[in-house]
């Protein structure tokens, strides 16, 4: 069997630019109007420029922008969950018109040149529409007033809030991946090489484990039942920008390879990083998880509790029910066809004596050990005991000697689903 294609009908649509391409295009670079982007927008285009992105060659129209926040769909009707924008402020943009072309830089280095297609204002009360549809969800921190709750404790909506006025649309020619080929040499992957490793293997039902917290047990529970019924699995890490407080990737990408080297069966086990920030958006966050694996190879993404939340502004399995209600275009190209792998609450038992969910577990909250990756930084950054079972003993050493060489620390705020309330 052949892996799932590229998400849009399209290929991989790779705008990242090589040899005397990329040379004639830096030299023209030099000498147009220069943009200042966000780190967002950076991995954004990274991630245009390899194909993570497909079937987007560029920041999206104010079309775009408002059927993805409407129905998840872009303006031709291709299935696409958050918004992909490039702001800039009034003063940086003046001059700029559609036709013309422009850099992108961001500390020094220059990422892309864009060809502007639409220049359109976002007002405040744009961001709100967006913040309301894109990132609210269905926990209590959603209700009541929830922008005045969301601008005080939800990075996401802050992010947004954030943009500058002027949003710039148009296609891109990716000039650079930044750092991580060599940061992160190994681990940082392309589509296409995913791909490549994949059809080498001989795979092609692939299960993605999406992590941005340290790889703890349940992570590790969750990987081995999608290798039981897939033909391997990708652990996919976030190697971008986090939160404050959040462990940084290299230190969860030595964690990975402890565990991957300890307890799993290697040729069954694919780590990887893709160059993305969090955003922090919950259920719609699932299905870009999803969208942009399915670009890597990927046909089953693993949704567990809480997927890609933030304090309890999300229902524990609403990243799983969206699944279900999201548009399904009539062109199957047009369509998410990575589906979810969708597994209940997971935790140690005592008296099970392993790892057990809510549908194999008959025992109560006493006998659990309840994981999760703010639960464990919470305890690391308090210098509290770990409880038995929580993470393997090896990764916990790794993650120790990282917190007592911290000079700084974060307060990490515990909401209910992660410190087993809930359950």
């Amino acid at each position: 069997m052949a892996l799932v294609p590229p998400h849009g009908g399209k290929g991989l649509v790779c705008s990242l630019l090589t040899g005397s391409d990329l040379d004639a295009e830096k030299q023209k670079a030099a000498g147009l109007k220069k943009i200042q982007i966000s780190a967002q927008a950076k991995g954004d285009l990274i991630m245009m420029g390899i194909g993570g992105f497909s079937p987007l060659d560029g920041f999206m129209t104010k079309a775009d922008w408002k059927g993805v926040c409407e129905n998840m769909l872009l303006a031709d009707g291709t299935f696409w969950p958050v918004p992909v924008m490039l702001t800039a402020s009034k003063d940086e943009s003046d001059g700029i018109n559609v036709g013309d072309e422009i850099t992108l830089e961001r500390e020094g280095e220059i990422y892309a040149t864009m060809k502007v297609t639409e220049k359109y204002e976002m007002t405040d009360e744009d961001k709100k529409w967006e913040s309301e549809l894109v990132y609210k969800g269905a926990g209590e921190d959603s209700q009541g007033d929830f922008m005045k709750t969301a601008l005080e404790d939800h990075p996401g909506v802050q992010m947004v809030m954030a943009r500058k006025a002027i949003c710039l649309a148009g296609p891109v020619k990716v000039l650079s991946e930044g750092e991580y080929p060599t940061e992160y040499k190994g681990i940082y992957l392309r589509p296409a090489q995913t791909r490549e490793i994949f059809e080498e293997k001989g795979w092609s039902k692939i299960a993605a484990l999406q992590l941005r917290n340290p790889m703890h047990r349940s992570h590790e529970y969750l990987c081995k039942i999608a290798v039981e019924v897939c033909d391997g699995v990708i652990i996919h890490s976030l190697i971008g920008n986090l939160k404050p407080g959040d462990i940084p990737a290299s230190v969860r990408v030595k964690c990975i390879d402890t565990l991957v080297n300890g307890y799993f069966v290697k040729d069954n086990v694919v780590q990887g990083g893709y160059p993305l920030d969090m955003r922090y958006a919950g259920p719609r966050e699932a299905l870009l998880h999803a969208t942009f694996r399915q670009n890597y190879g990927v046909s089953r993404m693993i949704i567990g509790r809480d997927h890609a939340g933030v304090g309890d502004f999300y229902g524990m399995f609403e990243a799983q029910d969206i699944f279900d209600k999201m548009p399904k275009p009539d062109d199957p190209g047009k369509r998410l066809l990575c589906e979810p792998l969708k597994i209940d609450w997971t935790f140690y038992c005592f008296k099970c004596d392993g790892m057990a969910s809510m549908r194999t577990c008959p025992h109560g909250k006493d006998d659990r050990v309840i994981l999760s990756g703010t639960k464990l930084r919470k305890m690391l950054s308090d210098g509290s005991d770990i409880p038995d079972h929580f993470g393997r003993d090896e990764v916990l050493t790794i993650l120790r000697g990282y917190y007592e060489g911290l000079t700084e620390k974060v307060e990490i705020k515990m909401q209910k689903a992660a410190s087993g309330e809930a359950m």
